[in-house]
């Protein structure tokens, strides 16, 4: 883990809001890891420039708070939703972890490239692109 922390990935502000205990527990930690070392550190590197990570691993109270579907793979520490900061970069992003050939189980465009969702998940690197 080069460029991202847990501590990043577990941050909610919807959380701290709402007064919601965001804690991972230590499955989720490797999980997160082994998004981070496949997808978002080989895509941060390839980038050259900071990526903030929107939401993270999500327990349940919270993953329904932000209406996330109820399989989502934040539950599981196994996605992130990121941005490099405007919809063109997030364009880039998109296009970027594609060409780069990354793992990934899913890869979504949410909203006009508002955000970028990316789950990975070692048993399953199915490669779906969705547009949301």
């Amino acid at each position: 883990m080069k460029y991202f922390t847990i501590a990043e990935l577990c941050k909610s502000e919807t959380a701290d809001q709402l007064g919601i205990d965001n804690r991972c527990k230590k499955e989720h930690v490797v999980n997160m890891t082994a998004l981070v070392d496949n997808v978002l550190d080989p895509l941060r590197e390839a980038y050259g420039k900071p990526i903030t990570v929107n939401s993270g691993f999500r327990c349940p109270a919270l993953n329904k708070a932000v209406k996330g579907s109820a399989t989502s793979d934040h539950m599981t520490g196994r996605a992130a939703d990121i941005t490099g900061g405007s919809p063109k970069e997030n364009k880039k992003l998109f296009y970027m972890i594609q060409s780069l050939g990354l793992p990934f189980k899913q890869l979504i465009d949410e909203k006009n490239f508002s955000w970028i969702h990316v789950s990975y998940d070692d048993g399953n690197i199915k490669k779906q692109v969705l547009k949301l």
